[in-house]
């Protein structure tokens, strides 16, 4: 006899980001909570949710068992984009179960709780907070007993009346879990991550019956818009990676670059151009994102440093006023790496971008919240490869101190990420300072060894000839070959 698996069908929430981590979505009829301490957006999250559900066929109802009553939770809630205040009283109810909570318990709450359901027949059931009501009769001794018998009813009559149920409730931790967390299927936690001055929220996905969902902690915004969700960037991005031929190049918008990159960079390719600071990186992105869109290319640029921004020419900022460049938003505060890729590839997908500018990841790590830092490293290697995969060609730029002792690609040991790296530095000739640049990699891909010299005017970035009389160049301090005696 050949089983047919029950197919349960996947609501979505419309709440940004939030679908992915979920699997795809909220298992229809499923019994869910949300937990979090008192702030961390859980109120927010369960609005948000209702509104983008509900409708007139498929109601909501809202139960609110706090010492506040549904009117004030409205004002509050109705500042948010996601409000729809025609839908009170049609799609969506309220109801106040304050007086059964205070006098009655657990019981009585249930007896009201199935009074509005039957006479009402929900699509989606909501309790805020639930924690209260249990917490009701904690002093008496049958009280675990009380609560057990009432989370099993409970989930039996929203099953049989087939609705979507969610319970919030204030929890600060694991060791808060009690009966309720086994009975349900699904389990949002919200948290906040406070570190020195920064606080950041991260939503995570404990458990969800029956579908994959994305483990880990996730961050979160909450805006005028409501709660924005982070993917991690390899899930955010869609599409795979393109395997471009390596012959298929693009140019730098420096024609004497290109010949020493051996015709410009695979399409397709990350690439890492770092010097110390005034060596020219971000002119040299400029001329990047200028010659693709020259050549009918839209672009996207990141950028960490916002005066380099408005220093980069009349070109590129009349590109970026023609809606030929896009430039994300870095200005928010304690940002994290999966949502600049997010940002990022919103842009690229609203475009059809094919050439994208981080600049730089100096900036980029100055600006996320502390607790991300740590793990700059490992979050850059997903980014870059779900940017790349879209089939971008990726420019990053990586401040670099000048010690003329050394050479070095990056300070936070990220060059290994990239398909092609640029070195810039500066070199001491004739008591002048003087900059120089090498084509150090590009992967699978034969290019020049040359040290060149090069300098900027009004017109960006000129090439100059190899300093072949010198020596030593990379230490910082040329100096002329010897002559060769004859006959040696």
């Amino acid at each position: 006899m050949t089983h047919v698996p029950v197919e349960i069908r996947r609501l979505g929430t419309s709440v940004a980001g939030l679908d992915p981590i979920l699997g795809g979505g909220l298992p229809e009829f499923s019994f869910n909570i949300i937990a979090g301490a008192p702030g961390a957006g859980k109120s927010t999250l369960a609005h948000q949710l209702m509104f983008a559900m509900a409708s007139e066929s498929r109601t909501a109802l809202y139960f609110t068992a706090l010492g506040e009553p549904p009117l004030k939770m409205l004002r509050y809630q109705q500042q948010f984009e996601f409000f729809d205040g025609e839908a009170l009283g049609q799609s969506v109810h309220f109801v106040n179960l304050g007086d059964e909570a205070s006098t009655g318990g657990p019981a009585a709450v249930l007896t009201r709780i199935s009074l509005e359901v039957r006479q009402r027949s929900p699509a989606f059931v909501f309790v805020d907070s639930f924690r209260s009501i249990m917490l009701g009769g904690r002093e008496s001794p049958t009280h675990a007993d009380v609560v057990q018998r009432f989370l099993q009813d409970l989930g039996l009559l929203m099953t049989t009346w087939q609705a979507t149920t969610f319970l919030i409730g204030e929890y600060f931790s694991e060791r808060d879990a009690d009966p309720l967390f086994t009975a349900a299927d699904g389990l949002l936690w919200l948290r906040q991550s406070v570190e020195r001055n920064s606080v950041v929220r991260k939503i995570e996905v404990t458990k969800m019956r029956g579908q994959a969902s994305i483990p880990g902690l996730h961050t979160f915004r909450i805006s005028s818009a409501g709660i924005t969700v982070f993917p991690p960037a390899s899930i955010a991005a869609t599409g795979k990676r393109s395997a471009w031929p390596i012959r298929q190049r693009i140019g730098m918008g420096i024609d004497e670059l290109d010949t020493m990159m051996g015709g410009g960079l695979p399409k397709g390719y990350s690439l890492l151009v770092a010097g110390p600071s005034g060596s020219g990186k971000s002119i040299l992105a400029s001329a990047f994102l200028a010659e693709g869109a020259r050549c009918g290319e839209a672009g996207v640029i990141a950028a960490f440093e916002q005066r380099a921004l408005h220093s980069r020419g009349a070109a590129v900022a009349d590109l970026v006023d023609a809606g030929r460049i896009a430039v994300v938003d870095t200005n928010a505060t304690d940002l994290s790496v999966d949502e600049v890729a997010a940002l990022v590839l919103a842009e690229v997908h609203r475009l059809g971008a094919s050439r994208i500018v981080i600049d730089s990841l100096s900036g980029f790590e100055l600006a996320l919240a502390p607790t991300f830092r740590a793990d700059f490293r490992e979050s850059m290697a997903r980014m870059v490869a779900a940017l790349t995969n879209t089939g971008a060609s990726v420019l990053m730029t990586s401040e670099l101190e000048d010690r003329y002792d050394d050479l070095r690609f990056s300070p936070y040991g990220t060059a290994f990420l990239t398909d092609a790296i640029i070195v810039q530095r500066y070199i001491e000739v004739d008591s002048r300072l003087q900059r120089v640049l090498a084509v150090v990699k590009i992967r699978g891909s034969g290019h020049s060894n040359e040290l060149r010299l090069f300098h900027i005017n009004d017109d960006g970035i000129q090439i100059d000839a190899m300093l072949s009389n010198h020596e030593g160049i990379l230490g910082g301090r040329p100096r002329q070959k010897s002559p060769r005696v004859a006959g040696e």
